[in-house]
Protein backbone atom coordinates (compact mmCIF):
# COMPACT_ATOMS: atom_id res chain seq x y z
CA UNK A 1 0.00 0.00 0.00
CA UNK A 2 3.15 2.36 0.99
CA UNK A 3 5.10 1.66 -2.74
CA UNK A 4 1.24 2.14 -4.42
CA UNK A 5 0.60 5.61 -2.69
CA UNK A 6 4.73 6.68 -3.11
CA UNK A 7 3.67 5.48 -7.20
CA UNK A 8 0.93 7.65 -6.95
CA UNK A 9 1.56 10.82 -5.07
CA UNK A 10 2.43 12.75 -8.04
CA UNK A 11 -0.48 12.32 -10.26
CA UNK A 12 -3.30 14.21 -10.01
CA UNK A 13 -6.68 13.26 -8.58
CA UNK A 14 -8.61 11.83 -10.70
CA UNK A 15 -11.84 13.64 -11.53
CA UNK A 16 -15.42 12.56 -12.09
CA UNK A 17 -16.92 15.93 -13.71
CA UNK A 18 -14.99 19.55 -14.46
CA UNK A 19 -11.88 19.87 -16.22
CA UNK A 20 -8.82 18.41 -16.86
CA UNK A 21 -6.15 18.69 -14.65
CA UNK A 22 -3.81 20.11 -17.41
CA UNK A 23 -6.20 22.33 -18.42
CA UNK A 24 -6.09 24.90 -15.26
CA UNK A 25 -3.38 27.40 -14.67
CA UNK A 26 -1.18 28.14 -11.94
CA UNK A 27 -1.06 31.28 -10.22
CA UNK A 28 1.49 33.15 -8.26
CA UNK A 29 0.46 31.35 -4.95
CA UNK A 30 1.53 28.36 -6.34
CA UNK A 31 -2.24 26.69 -7.42
CA UNK A 32 -2.42 24.26 -9.85
CA UNK A 33 -1.93 25.43 -13.12
CA UNK A 34 -1.98 24.92 -16.94
CA UNK A 35 1.06 25.08 -18.54
CA UNK A 36 3.75 22.59 -19.28
CA UNK A 37 7.03 22.04 -17.38
CA UNK A 38 8.10 21.67 -14.00
CA UNK A 39 6.35 24.33 -11.16
CA UNK A 40 8.59 26.41 -9.59
CA UNK A 41 7.01 26.79 -5.87
CA UNK A 42 5.20 29.76 -5.19
CA UNK A 43 5.74 31.30 -9.56
CA UNK A 44 3.82 29.60 -12.16
CA UNK A 45 5.26 27.15 -14.73
CA UNK A 46 6.94 28.50 -18.04
CA UNK A 47 5.09 26.20 -20.66
CA UNK A 48 8.63 25.11 -22.49
CA UNK A 49 6.81 22.19 -24.36
CA UNK A 50 4.22 24.00 -26.26
CA UNK A 51 6.76 27.25 -26.76
CA UNK A 52 8.87 24.38 -28.15
CA UNK A 53 6.69 23.35 -30.58
CA UNK A 54 5.12 26.54 -31.29
CA UNK A 55 8.57 27.68 -32.08
CA UNK A 56 9.48 24.50 -34.73
CA UNK A 57 6.22 24.65 -36.14
CA UNK A 58 7.07 28.38 -37.42
CA UNK A 59 10.41 27.77 -38.05
CA UNK A 60 9.56 24.82 -40.21
CA UNK A 61 6.50 26.59 -41.83
CA UNK A 62 8.23 29.92 -42.80
CA UNK A 63 10.96 28.20 -44.64
CA UNK A 64 8.78 26.32 -46.74
CA UNK A 65 7.09 29.30 -47.35
CA UNK A 66 9.87 30.82 -48.02
CA UNK A 67 10.95 28.61 -51.09
CA UNK A 68 7.24 28.39 -52.18
CA UNK A 69 7.68 32.58 -52.46
CA UNK A 70 10.87 32.82 -53.67
CA UNK A 71 11.07 36.14 -55.95
CA UNK A 72 7.41 37.16 -54.71
CA UNK A 73 8.25 38.19 -50.93
CA UNK A 74 11.75 39.53 -49.16
CA UNK A 75 14.46 36.55 -48.74
CA UNK A 76 14.53 35.26 -45.01
CA UNK A 77 17.70 36.63 -43.44
CA UNK A 78 18.59 36.41 -40.10
CA UNK A 79 16.48 39.36 -39.05
CA UNK A 80 13.98 37.58 -39.88
CA UNK A 81 14.59 34.61 -38.37
CA UNK A 82 15.21 36.60 -34.95
CA UNK A 83 12.02 38.25 -35.19
CA UNK A 84 10.24 34.59 -36.11
CA UNK A 85 12.10 33.37 -32.75
CA UNK A 86 11.36 36.62 -30.45
CA UNK A 87 7.36 35.97 -31.31
CA UNK A 88 7.64 32.53 -30.06
CA UNK A 89 9.39 32.71 -26.87
CA UNK A 90 7.12 35.34 -26.03
CA UNK A 91 4.79 32.56 -25.35
CA UNK A 92 6.52 31.31 -22.29
CA UNK A 93 5.35 34.22 -20.46
CA UNK A 94 1.48 33.70 -22.10
CA UNK A 95 0.40 33.12 -18.27
CA UNK A 96 1.94 35.36 -16.22
CA UNK A 97 1.49 38.46 -18.66
CA UNK A 98 -1.02 37.32 -20.92
CA UNK A 99 -1.85 41.44 -22.03
CA UNK A 100 1.70 42.07 -22.86
CA UNK A 101 2.49 38.99 -24.76
CA UNK A 102 -0.74 39.08 -26.87
CA UNK A 103 0.46 42.91 -28.26
CA UNK A 104 4.27 41.92 -28.36
CA UNK A 105 3.39 38.78 -30.68
CA UNK A 106 1.34 40.87 -32.74
CA UNK A 107 3.73 43.82 -32.72
CA UNK A 108 6.56 41.38 -33.67
CA UNK A 109 4.00 39.87 -36.56
CA UNK A 110 3.40 43.58 -37.51
CA UNK A 111 6.83 44.34 -37.82
CA UNK A 112 7.72 41.01 -39.42
CA UNK A 113 5.38 41.69 -42.11
CA UNK A 114 6.23 45.28 -43.08
CA UNK A 115 9.58 43.85 -43.78
CA UNK A 116 8.29 42.20 -46.72
CA UNK A 117 9.16 38.63 -45.70
CA UNK A 118 7.47 35.63 -46.55
CA UNK A 119 3.96 34.59 -44.85
CA UNK A 120 3.63 31.31 -43.01
CA UNK A 121 2.82 30.11 -39.99
CA UNK A 122 4.09 33.05 -37.88
CA UNK A 123 0.21 34.08 -36.90
CA UNK A 124 -0.11 31.12 -35.15
CA UNK A 125 2.04 32.37 -32.25
CA UNK A 126 -0.72 35.34 -32.32
CA UNK A 127 -3.23 33.14 -32.10
CA UNK A 128 -2.01 31.19 -29.32
CA UNK A 129 -1.36 34.28 -27.52
CA UNK A 130 -4.71 36.03 -28.45
CA UNK A 131 -6.28 32.37 -27.05
CA UNK A 132 -4.10 32.48 -23.61
CA UNK A 133 -5.61 36.32 -23.15
CA UNK A 134 -8.89 35.44 -23.43
CA UNK A 135 -9.32 32.78 -21.24
CA UNK A 136 -7.21 34.67 -18.61
CA UNK A 137 -10.50 36.84 -18.83
CA UNK A 138 -8.50 39.90 -21.00
CA UNK A 139 -10.68 39.68 -23.80
CA UNK A 140 -10.44 43.46 -24.40
CA UNK A 141 -6.92 43.45 -24.71
CA UNK A 142 -7.02 40.26 -27.41
CA UNK A 143 -9.17 41.71 -29.18
CA UNK A 144 -7.39 45.07 -29.43
CA UNK A 145 -4.53 43.29 -29.97
CA UNK A 146 -5.82 41.30 -32.80
CA UNK A 147 -7.52 44.51 -34.07
CA UNK A 148 -4.38 46.53 -34.49
CA UNK A 149 -2.51 43.44 -35.93
CA UNK A 150 -5.24 43.53 -38.99
CA UNK A 151 -5.41 47.72 -39.38
CA UNK A 152 -1.52 47.24 -39.65
CA UNK A 153 -1.90 44.59 -42.34
CA UNK A 154 -4.32 46.65 -44.00
CA UNK A 155 -2.04 49.72 -43.95
CA UNK A 156 0.89 47.62 -45.00
CA UNK A 157 -1.05 46.10 -47.82
CA UNK A 158 -2.73 48.90 -49.40
CA UNK A 159 -0.50 51.86 -48.81
CA UNK A 160 2.13 51.79 -47.41
CA UNK A 161 4.13 48.70 -49.49
CA UNK A 162 4.75 51.72 -52.05
CA UNK A 163 8.12 52.71 -49.60
CA UNK A 164 8.35 49.04 -47.61
CA UNK A 165 10.57 45.80 -49.70
CA UNK A 166 10.52 44.27 -51.37
CA UNK A 167 10.95 46.53 -53.96
CA UNK A 168 8.39 46.83 -56.92
CA UNK A 169 5.90 44.88 -54.69
CA UNK A 170 2.09 45.37 -55.65
CA UNK A 171 -1.09 46.22 -53.68
CA UNK A 172 -2.73 43.08 -52.58
CA UNK A 173 -6.13 42.52 -53.55
CA UNK A 174 -9.27 43.33 -51.17
CA UNK A 175 -10.23 39.93 -51.89
CA UNK A 176 -7.41 38.27 -49.72
CA UNK A 177 -8.73 40.09 -46.39
CA UNK A 178 -11.40 38.11 -46.37
CA UNK A 179 -9.55 34.71 -45.08
CA UNK A 180 -7.52 37.30 -42.89
CA UNK A 181 -11.05 38.22 -41.12
CA UNK A 182 -12.16 34.65 -41.15
CA UNK A 183 -9.01 34.08 -39.52
CA UNK A 184 -9.08 36.67 -37.32
CA UNK A 185 -13.20 36.15 -36.25
CA UNK A 186 -12.82 32.21 -35.87
CA UNK A 187 -9.75 32.63 -33.40
CA UNK A 188 -11.40 35.02 -31.49
CA UNK A 189 -14.59 32.85 -31.28
CA UNK A 190 -12.74 29.60 -30.20
CA UNK A 191 -11.50 31.75 -27.27
CA UNK A 192 -13.96 32.76 -26.10
CA UNK A 193 -15.77 29.65 -26.15
CA UNK A 194 -13.12 27.93 -24.33
CA UNK A 195 -13.02 30.81 -21.36
CA UNK A 196 -16.78 30.76 -21.44
CA UNK A 197 -16.47 26.72 -20.47
CA UNK A 198 -14.09 27.30 -18.32
CA UNK A 199 -16.20 29.77 -16.79
CA UNK A 200 -18.83 27.13 -16.56
CA UNK A 201 -16.26 24.39 -15.00
CA UNK A 202 -15.59 26.96 -12.34
CA UNK A 203 -19.08 27.51 -11.01
CA UNK A 204 -19.95 23.50 -11.49
CA UNK A 205 -16.46 23.18 -9.05
CA UNK A 206 -17.89 25.71 -6.50
CA UNK A 207 -21.40 24.71 -6.29
CA UNK A 208 -19.94 20.73 -5.96
CA UNK A 209 -18.05 22.05 -3.06
CA UNK A 210 -20.90 24.61 -1.47
CA UNK A 211 -22.99 21.17 -1.76
CA UNK A 212 -19.93 19.28 0.02
CA UNK A 213 -19.68 21.43 2.69
CA UNK A 214 -23.79 21.94 2.89
CA UNK A 215 -23.81 17.77 3.47
CA UNK A 216 -20.76 18.15 5.86
CA UNK A 217 -22.54 20.92 8.07
CA UNK A 218 -26.06 19.15 7.90
CA UNK A 219 -24.80 15.81 9.40
CA UNK A 220 -22.40 17.35 11.85
CA UNK A 221 -25.58 18.65 12.98
CA UNK A 222 -27.38 15.41 12.93
CA UNK A 223 -24.61 14.48 15.38
CA UNK A 224 -24.03 16.98 17.52
CA UNK A 225 -28.28 16.38 17.66
CA UNK A 226 -27.83 12.78 18.58
CA UNK A 227 -24.87 12.62 21.13
CA UNK A 228 -26.62 16.04 22.71
CA UNK A 229 -30.02 13.59 23.22
CA UNK A 230 -27.81 10.47 24.60
CA UNK A 231 -26.01 12.26 26.81
CA UNK A 232 -28.63 14.80 28.15
CA UNK A 233 -30.86 11.89 29.10
CA UNK A 234 -28.52 9.49 30.23
CA UNK A 235 -26.40 11.98 32.56
CA UNK A 236 -29.35 13.52 33.76
CA UNK A 237 -30.48 9.92 34.80
CA UNK A 238 -26.86 9.81 37.00
CA UNK A 239 -27.06 13.20 38.34
CA UNK A 240 -30.36 11.95 39.67
CA UNK A 241 -29.22 8.39 40.85
CA UNK A 242 -25.78 9.74 42.26
CA UNK A 243 -28.09 12.44 44.57
CA UNK A 244 -29.56 9.01 45.56
CA UNK A 245 -26.25 7.48 45.92
CA UNK A 246 -24.80 10.09 48.04
CA UNK A 247 -27.90 11.33 50.52
CA UNK A 248 -28.67 7.57 51.13
CA UNK A 249 -24.98 6.08 51.61
CA UNK A 250 -24.66 6.10 55.60
CA UNK A 251 -28.11 5.66 56.31
CA UNK A 252 -28.99 3.44 53.76
CA UNK A 253 -25.99 0.86 52.39
CA UNK A 254 -27.82 -0.98 49.94
CA UNK A 255 -30.18 1.15 48.34
CA UNK A 256 -26.96 3.57 47.90
CA UNK A 257 -25.69 0.16 46.19
CA UNK A 258 -28.79 -0.09 44.11
CA UNK A 259 -28.38 3.78 43.06
CA UNK A 260 -24.56 2.95 41.94
CA UNK A 261 -25.58 -0.03 40.31
CA UNK A 262 -27.99 1.80 38.11
CA UNK A 263 -24.98 4.35 37.49
CA UNK A 264 -23.30 1.64 35.92
CA UNK A 265 -25.69 0.55 33.73
CA UNK A 266 -26.86 4.04 32.74
CA UNK A 267 -23.23 5.30 31.89
CA UNK A 268 -22.37 1.63 29.96
CA UNK A 269 -25.55 2.04 27.60
CA UNK A 270 -24.34 5.66 27.28
CA UNK A 271 -21.11 4.57 26.24
CA UNK A 272 -22.71 2.07 23.39
CA UNK A 273 -24.51 5.05 22.06
CA UNK A 274 -21.95 7.47 22.12
CA UNK A 275 -19.36 4.67 20.32
CA UNK A 276 -22.14 4.28 18.09
CA UNK A 277 -22.93 7.73 16.95
CA UNK A 278 -19.04 8.24 16.78
CA UNK A 279 -18.46 5.54 14.16
CA UNK A 280 -20.11 7.37 11.57
CA UNK A 281 -17.35 9.64 11.50
CA UNK A 282 -14.96 7.04 11.42
CA UNK A 283 -16.72 5.25 8.51
CA UNK A 284 -18.82 7.04 7.00
CA UNK A 285 -21.33 5.31 4.69
CA UNK A 286 -20.69 2.24 6.70
CA UNK A 287 -23.95 0.17 8.47
CA UNK A 288 -24.23 0.83 12.23
CA UNK A 289 -23.28 -2.12 14.25
CA UNK A 290 -26.61 -1.63 16.25
CA UNK A 291 -29.57 -0.51 15.01
CA UNK A 292 -30.80 2.90 15.83
CA UNK A 293 -33.40 2.93 18.41
CA UNK A 294 -37.08 3.34 17.92
CA UNK A 295 -40.25 3.51 20.16
CA UNK A 296 -40.18 -0.07 20.50
CA UNK A 297 -37.75 1.06 23.03
CA UNK A 298 -39.93 2.81 24.85
CA UNK A 299 -40.39 0.09 27.84
CA UNK A 300 -36.89 0.88 28.19
CA UNK A 301 -37.34 4.99 28.85
CA UNK A 302 -40.03 4.01 31.22
CA UNK A 303 -37.65 1.66 32.99
CA UNK A 304 -34.92 4.19 32.98
CA UNK A 305 -37.23 7.29 34.36
CA UNK A 306 -38.71 5.15 37.22
CA UNK A 307 -35.15 4.34 37.92
CA UNK A 308 -34.73 8.20 38.38
CA UNK A 309 -37.81 8.44 40.42
CA UNK A 310 -40.46 9.19 37.55
CA UNK A 311 -43.01 7.13 36.84
CA UNK A 312 -44.09 7.01 33.46
CA UNK A 313 -47.53 5.97 32.51
CA UNK A 314 -47.99 5.28 28.41
CA UNK A 315 -50.94 5.28 26.57
CA UNK A 316 -51.29 3.83 22.74
CA UNK A 317 -49.30 1.61 21.30
CA UNK A 318 -46.70 2.84 18.56
CA UNK A 319 -47.13 2.30 15.10
CA UNK A 320 -44.71 1.12 12.40
CA UNK A 321 -42.56 3.85 11.60
CA UNK A 322 -39.95 4.59 8.73
CA UNK A 323 -36.46 4.53 10.37
CA UNK A 324 -35.82 8.21 10.27
CA UNK A 325 -39.48 9.25 11.94
CA UNK A 326 -39.38 5.88 14.53
CA UNK A 327 -35.64 7.44 15.55
CA UNK A 328 -37.22 11.31 15.90
CA UNK A 329 -40.33 9.82 17.94
CA UNK A 330 -37.86 7.99 20.56
CA UNK A 331 -35.60 11.16 20.87
CA UNK A 332 -38.34 13.24 21.03
CA UNK A 333 -39.88 11.81 23.91
CA UNK A 334 -36.45 10.78 25.73
CA UNK A 335 -35.72 14.27 25.71
CA UNK A 336 -39.25 15.08 26.91
CA UNK A 337 -39.09 12.76 29.70
CA UNK A 338 -35.39 14.03 30.46
CA UNK A 339 -36.56 17.39 30.86
CA UNK A 340 -39.05 16.48 33.42
CA UNK A 341 -36.52 14.70 35.38
CA UNK A 342 -34.35 17.81 34.91
CA UNK A 343 -36.73 20.75 35.36
CA UNK A 344 -40.44 19.68 37.17
CA UNK A 345 -41.34 18.84 40.53
CA UNK A 346 -43.70 16.37 39.64
CA UNK A 347 -42.67 12.64 39.82
CA UNK A 348 -45.22 11.30 37.17
CA UNK A 349 -45.56 11.99 33.61
CA UNK A 350 -47.98 10.60 30.96
CA UNK A 351 -46.92 9.81 27.33
CA UNK A 352 -49.38 9.20 24.72
CA UNK A 353 -49.15 8.10 21.37
CA UNK A 354 -51.95 8.96 18.82
CA UNK A 355 -52.30 7.44 15.46
CA UNK A 356 -54.55 9.44 13.29
CA UNK A 357 -54.71 9.50 9.22
CA UNK A 358 -50.86 10.38 8.02
CA UNK A 359 -49.68 11.27 10.93
CA UNK A 360 -48.58 10.32 14.50
CA UNK A 361 -49.39 12.40 17.78
CA UNK A 362 -46.82 12.38 20.83
CA UNK A 363 -48.01 13.63 23.85
CA UNK A 364 -45.73 14.01 26.94
CA UNK A 365 -47.45 15.83 30.01
CA UNK A 366 -46.05 16.57 33.16
CA UNK A 367 -48.08 18.09 35.64
CA UNK A 368 -45.01 20.35 37.26
CA UNK A 369 -44.24 22.65 39.59
CA UNK A 370 -41.16 23.46 37.37
CA UNK A 371 -37.95 23.54 39.79
CA UNK A 372 -35.51 25.91 38.02
CA UNK A 373 -33.17 23.83 38.32
CA UNK A 374 -31.03 22.93 35.33
CA UNK A 375 -29.21 19.93 36.15
CA UNK A 376 -26.51 21.22 33.77
CA UNK A 377 -28.74 21.38 30.79
CA UNK A 378 -27.01 23.09 27.63
CA UNK A 379 -30.71 24.12 26.99
CA UNK A 380 -30.87 22.47 23.13
CA UNK A 381 -33.06 20.07 24.25
CA UNK A 382 -36.43 21.92 22.90
CA UNK A 383 -34.53 23.40 19.72
CA UNK A 384 -33.46 19.82 18.91
CA UNK A 385 -36.58 18.34 19.10
CA UNK A 386 -38.37 21.21 16.79
CA UNK A 387 -35.50 20.50 14.25
CA UNK A 388 -35.64 16.69 14.33
CA UNK A 389 -40.10 17.32 13.87
CA UNK A 390 -39.02 20.05 11.32
CA UNK A 391 -36.60 17.46 9.10
CA UNK A 392 -39.52 15.12 9.05
CA UNK A 393 -41.83 17.66 7.72
CA UNK A 394 -43.75 17.41 11.04
CA UNK A 395 -44.34 20.33 14.00
CA UNK A 396 -43.98 20.29 17.51
CA UNK A 397 -45.27 22.59 20.61
CA UNK A 398 -43.75 22.91 23.74
CA UNK A 399 -44.96 25.19 26.74
CA UNK A 400 -46.59 25.09 29.38
CA UNK A 401 -49.98 23.71 30.65
CA UNK A 402 -53.23 25.86 31.49
CA UNK A 403 -53.64 23.92 34.39
CA UNK A 404 -50.10 24.41 35.74
CA UNK A 405 -47.76 21.42 34.04
CA UNK A 406 -45.80 21.57 30.65
CA UNK A 407 -46.59 19.63 27.50
CA UNK A 408 -44.73 18.69 24.75
CA UNK A 409 -46.90 17.78 21.45
CA UNK A 410 -45.21 16.32 18.41
CA UNK A 411 -47.32 15.57 15.00
CA UNK A 412 -45.22 13.30 12.43
CA UNK A 413 -46.17 12.90 9.33
CA UNK A 414 -46.03 8.88 8.59
CA UNK A 415 -44.99 8.14 5.36
CA UNK A 416 -47.18 5.49 4.11
CA UNK A 417 -45.16 4.44 1.14
CA UNK A 418 -41.88 4.22 2.89
CA UNK A 419 -43.25 2.21 5.67
CA UNK A 420 -44.97 -0.19 3.22
CA UNK A 421 -41.73 -1.25 2.48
Amino acid sequence: MDEQRVRGAGRPPRRRYGPPWWWERRDHEGSPGAGDGDATPGRARLPWPSTAAVTVLVLLGTHFAAQQQHGERTALDPFGRALLVVACLQLLWRHRHPVAVVHGTAATALVYVAAGYPYGPLFVAVAVACFSAVVAGHRYAAWSAVGLLWAGHLLVAHWLYRWLPPAGDEAAGWGQELPVAAWVVAIVAVAELIRARREQWARERAERAQAARRRADEERLRIARELHDVLAHSISVINVQAGVGLALLDSDPEQARTALTTIKAKSKEALGEVRQVLDTLRAPGAAPRTPAPGLDRLPELVEQAASAGLAVEVDGHAPKLPPGADLAAFRIVQEALTNVVRHSGSRHARVRLEQTPGALRLTVDDDGPATGDDAGGSGNGLAGMRERAVALGGTIEAGPRPDGGFRVLAVLPLDTEEDSR
